[in-house]
């Protein structure tokens, strides 16, 4: 029987920037219940979940017909809720999760179907997204992740500060998108591991995996769907869910 292909939307009510982000109205429809119709365009996927600790997200999902998973409250991140939902599902170690971030309201299905196709080739039991930065007065911003990988696509290292460093000439640079695929029984070993070194130094989990010698497929996009981290970037999803109405 060949993997079972899942995707699963991490969703929780606190966040520094912005509390109850999941739930924000878009176009007159709740943040999650964009990011889930969006995650119904994947190609091969099995099913969909909203994986939450929060009775309010749960309950919106439940009202327009998704299906939502209550985990536990005190996860210290999207990677242990994701761990948690497959355990909950019953996942076979085989199966495939993309983690689907609740914070993309335009979501390109293509990028998560290339992420999952990574995994089937057996590349590695972890693939994540790049894309090249579009816009240079991005690069030195440590919110916006870098990354560099070797030439079969197996990341090298993710960082804050712009990797590499072009000695003599300007270079290309690849941005981290925090779009992940997972084959579950590696995603249950990993959110076991404790921090890591670098992964701490950086604040950037991914590293976690690096430092014990472990692969990640980097698989790059084109495109890019805008994330919403603040209220304001409401404006800029709002316009964007826009063309991509007219486009349909």
């Amino acid at each position: 029987m060949s993997p079972k292909i899942v995707a699963i939307i991490p969703a929780r009510w606190e966040s520094s920037r912005f509390p109850g982000k999941p739930l924000a109205l878009l176009a007159g429809l709740p943040m999650i219940q964009h990011v889930y119709q969006r995650a119904q365009l994947i190609p091969n996927v099995a099913s969909i979940h909203v994986a939450t600790d929060d009775e309010r997200i749960f309950q919106v999902v439940a009202n327009f017909g998704g299906h939502a998973l209550m985990t536990s409250p005190k996860l210290p991140s999207g990677s242990d809720r994701l761990a948690e939902a497959a355990t909950l599902l019953d996942l076979a170690k085989d199966d495939i999760v993309i983690n689907v971030q609740g914070d993309q309201p335009c979501l390109n299905p293509e990028h998560p179907k290339l992420l999952a196709e990574a995994l089937l080739a057996g590349s590695a039991p972890v693939a994540t997204l790049a894309i090249p930065f579009a816009d240079p007065q991005e690069i030195a911003n440590p919110n916006h992740v870098k990354t560099v990988f070797d030439q079969n696509g197996r990341a090298l290292y993710f960082s804050r500060s712009p990797i590499p460093f072009y000695r003599d000439s300007p270079g290309e640079y690849y941005k981290h998108i925090g779009l992940y695929a997972y084959q579950v029984d590696f995603l249950r070993q990993y959110v076991a591991w404790e921090p890591s070194r670098l992964e701490l130094a950086e604040k950037l989990e991914q590293l976690r995996i690096l430092e014990r010698g472990l692969a990640i497929q980097i698989v790059l996009g084109e495109g890019l769907s805008p994330e919403v981290d603040t209220p304001e970037d409401l404006l800029i999803a709002e316009a964007a869910l826009a063309k991509l109405t007219q486009k349909a």
